[in-house]
């Protein structure tokens, strides 16, 4: 034992000791001893899950809870080994993204009623937790955090440095401005909570089986598996990778390189502080973002972990060339006070009483990162009923929600609401494990940076998945990362500050992409659009297929469509271009960050279907430039002796031609429903082709632009964006989509029969395009909709509209409130402004001006 304030002055070693936390921190649920492990055995199972943490036990609980049999979960040592039995077990509602504030959710829902239902002791507190602000831009952040809060179930509150002090009168106030406070929020006894998660589990009929080490996986032809252990083999009808820092190990059995690293976490324990026993009720959890560390009250001490710089903080990086050490389950790292000093004095400066404390224990134990910090949770692209909840460097709050998640996707057919920022399929080839490395010590040190919109992460990029253009264009432009890519977000002016100056408000950015938006509008521009995904799709039973995945009809050989690929309940699951090249041969293009996520579902029904189809994946093998702007025409047409008139290559046509001499597959449209053409080709090209459209548009005044101005352009006319007005989340008829879908069709795609009774009944909310007047901020999407007084609905994305000198949002909102002329508040940095449903789209798109100018109507222009 020793004293926090000494701790300069002694340099005082100590190692983390083997065994159980509860018995070296005095956890509470110490007195439960394990249950002991099954005797039985079954052959074959609906489902075997590989793990025993508590996210694994949680999705056993929740399958077995939900009626499926056959549950069997297998453990190689037992419960709890690993992470979950040695972390701090912080519990909180709070996240920054959006719905992964419904995994939060539902863990701290279930956790509440969990001791109830199973009879387990959990030692579940709810103090609350304050995140408190010490600088102006914090308090920016709690405000944007808050607009981001307001249309979900979460309780958050900003509150006055008067009201911290009075729930955490152990503070020292001076820099503190303001809190973001959780009701709710607290922690759990790991240990407690898996144990009771496993007696509900059992109770509901699954089977927990450890010491079982899975020692190899076997697909069979029928898409089931067979699961070997040293106790005999498991015939399964799917299996779920939820084994923590192994799963790097288990999906090597099969092929695999899961993206994960083991990162060490420390954690400080102390003795009894007088002045925290004498309190009359447990202090809420404190995040100290500045310093960089959460602080919590441990029986009558304290208890704090640091998140160390990147620099400083350590990589298991052995364990992922060599594997995890055979029987490490229950083991601790040796202590490094050093490395987490900075962040220890920041704590005995914000609360004092830690100077005079005495540190009881040091946890230095393995958690495990993805290169982006969340966890990876679905099913895998490429392979067969495989599916993954791993990667959790949050595990225990994750855990209840997510095993209910997985739960529904794996017995629904579907996910219950769109979390593609956790699909394990965001990640491919390009993923190294250099990079991997990178990330994880960048996302572990960024722990606790301020989240800004638009926010850029440097580490390990470029990968080897830049463009033929990145050389080019690298030193011109602002790039942002796009699944593995570079793609430029902005171009730099001449004499304008081209840093990357993140911020809540307009920024360095804001004149360039007007200027970018004036370029499409009245002269011509290139952009970009290689990280697109790209699909090649042939074979007898191509059309079939198609048919049955998208709810729009096959459109003619040498013309292209937009169709949507829906779920088994109507949601809108995709979005793509599709262009039909020859008789039965098809390329469908998607967004970068929905590639894989696209590709196994199309993958899957053509299995499950037994289509006889040949799909590929040529993603890599294409690069693709967009040419826009009302010059495009004249500016390629010097280039090729393909006639690019009106009424010779129409609006959604597509044709292989030769753009000076490189083969290309043009298709007429653009994403800024400007006059334009998307040209594929093949990526080794892509330099060449840049620099001759360049050279002949230099009469047109050609020049480059971005995804930035591409997205204000594409919202002037109204055109929706997968991921932002539609997924899993939202239906196609209350995000305006009936256009793209033919209910009279005769095919029955996936999702008609659930789309009808919803046109049925009538919708509820519709999306709605809102015009408002701001000073200095724009809505991004995701911000809460104000009407008399409560909050009816959020915005899916925004953007300052340079036509008319407002912002401009895409919002859902009540049926009632989207007429034209509504008037609604939208809440940014906590501030509401007026904003005005208007009739969309606010700027026509060029082949609908051209149609009505044919047509005598230029007043109607």
């Amino acid at each position: 034992m020793f004293c926090l304030g000494a701790l300069r002055l002694r340099g005082f070693p100590l190692r983390g000791s083997p065994g159980r936390l509860l018995s070296v921190c005095g956890r509470e649920g110490e007195e439960n001893p394990p249950s002991p492990a099954e005797t039985r055995w079954k052959d074959r199972a609906e489902t075997v899950i590989i793990g025993g943490g508590c996210v694994g036990v949680s999705l056993a609980y929740h399958l077995a809870k939900a009626g499926m049999k056959d549950v069997v979960l297998l453990e190689k040592s037992e419960l709890t080994a690993g992470s979950t039995w040695h972390a701090a077990g912080l519990t909180t509602y709070f996240h920054p993204g959006i719905n992964l504030k419904k995994i939060h959710y539902d863990s701290i829902k279930l956790y509440e009623k969990l001791e109830e239902e199973t009879g387990q002791e959990v030692g579940f507190h709810q103090p609350g937790s304050i995140r408190i602000a010490t600088t102006p831009v914090r308090v920016d952040e709690f405000k944007y955090q808050m607009t981001r809060t307001g249309w979900h179930a979460t309780e958050q509150y900003i509150i006055e440095p008067e009201k911290i002090q009075e729930m955490f009168p152990l503070l020292n106030m001076n820099k503190i401005l303001a809190g973001l406070y959780n009701p709710g929020d607290g922690h759990i006894d790991p240990y407690s909570l898996t144990m009771a998660l496993a007696a509900g589990a059992r109770k509901y009929g699954a089977l927990l089986k450890y010491p079982a080490p899975v020692t190899s996986l076997k697909p069979k032809s029928d898409g089931t598996w067979d699961v070997e252990t040293p106790q005999g083999s498991i015939r399964a009808n799917r299996i779920v990778n939820a084994a923590g820092f192994w799963a790097r190990e288990v999906g090597k059995m099969i092929g695999l390189e899961h993206p994960l690293i083991p990162v060490q976490h420390q954690y400080v324990v102390t003795s009894t502080i007088p002045e925290v026993k004498a309190l009359k009720r447990e202090l809420p959890v404190l995040r100290d973002l500045e310093g960089s560390y959460y602080l919590r009250q441990e029986r009558d001490g304290l208890l704090f972990g640091p998140y160390e710089s990147q620099e400083k903080m350590k990589v298991q990086d052995s364990w992922v060339t060599n594997g995890v050490p055979p029987g490490f389950g229950k083991e601790l790292f040796e202590s490094d006070l050093d490395r987490i000093m900075e962040h220890v004095e920041a704590a005995m400066e914000m609360v004092p009483v830690l100077k005079k404390a005495d540190i009881i224990n040091i946890v230095n134990g393995p958690i495990t990162y993805s290169p982006d910090i969340l966890p990876m949770v679905g099913p895998h692209q490429g392979v067969r009923n495989y599916w993954v909840t791993i990667g959790f460097g949050y595990g225990i709050i994750h855990a209840g929600g997510v095993g209910k998640y997985l739960s529904d996707w794996i017995l629904h057919g579907e996910p219950p609401f769109d979390l593609i920022e956790l699909d394990p399929n965001r990640y491919g080839k390009w993923t190294t494990t250099q990079y991997t490395e990178a990330k994880a010590r960048e996302s572990y040190g960024f722990n606790n940076i301020v989240g800004y919109p638009k926010e850029e992460r440097f580490a390990g990029r470029p990968t080897q998945r830049v463009s033929g253009l990145y050389k080019t264009l690298e030193s011109k432009c602002s790039m942002g990362f796009h699944a593995g890519w570079e793609q430029p977000h902005w171009f730099y002016q001449p004499g304008q500050d081209t840093g990357y100056r993140p911020s809540f408000r307009r920024t360095n950015w804001f004149d360039p992409v007007g200027s970018e938006y004036k370029q499409v509008m009245q002269r011509v521009g290139v952009i970009d659009l290689s990280p697109f995904g790209k699909f090649n799709i042939k074979g007898q039973d191509s059309i079939r297929l198609l048919d049955h995945l998208f709810a729009n009809v096959i459109p003619k050989v040498g013309f292209t469509n937009i169709s949507h690929m829906l779920t088994p309940k109507g949601q809108v699951y995709a979005e793509l271009t599709v262009s039909h090249l020859s008789p039965g041969e098809f390329l469908l293009i998607t967004g970068s960050g929905s590639e894989l996520h696209d590709l196994r579902w199309i993958e899957e029904e053509a299995v499950k279907g037994g289509y006889d189809v040949e799909i590929k994946n040529i993603t890599d093998e294409l690069g693709v430039l967009g040419v826009a702007g009302p010059h495009a025409r004249k500016a390629l047409q010097k280039l090729t002796s393909e006639d690019l008139s009106d009424d010779v290559f129409k609006f959604l046509q597509t044709k292989s031609l030769k753009v000076s001499n490189i083969p290309v597959t043009a298709i007429r449209i653009s994403y800024t429903g400007e006059l334009g053409w998307e040209l594929y080709h093949r990526r080794e090209d892509s330099a060449a082709l840049y620099d001759v459209i360049m050279n002949a548009g230099q009469e047109e005044g050609i020049d480059n632009f971005g995804t930035y101005a591409m997205n204000a352009l594409r919202l002037e006319k109204a055109f929706r964006a997968w991921g932002s007005e539609m997924n899993c989340d939202t239906n196609p008829l209350e995000a305006g989509l009936g256009y793209f879908i033919k209910l009279n069709k005769p095919a029955d795609f996936i999702g008609k029969q659930a789309l009808k009774q919803i046109k049925a009944k009538g919708l509820k909310r519709r999306l709605v395009c809102l015009t408002l007047a701001t000073d200095d901020v724009d809505p991004e999407g995701n911000e809460s909709i104000w009407y008399g007084g409560k909050v009816v609905g959020n915005t899916t994305s925004g953007s300052y509209s340079y036509s008319i000198q407002k912002s401009l949002a895409f919002a859902y909102v009540p049926v009632e409130l989207s007429k034209v002329g509504q008037q609604v508040e939208v809440e940014l940095l906590g501030k509401n402004y007026s904003a005005t449903v208007i009739q969309e789209p606010l700027v026509l798109t060029e082949p609908i001006r051209n149609q009505l100018q044919k047509k005598g109507g230029k007043d109607k222009i």
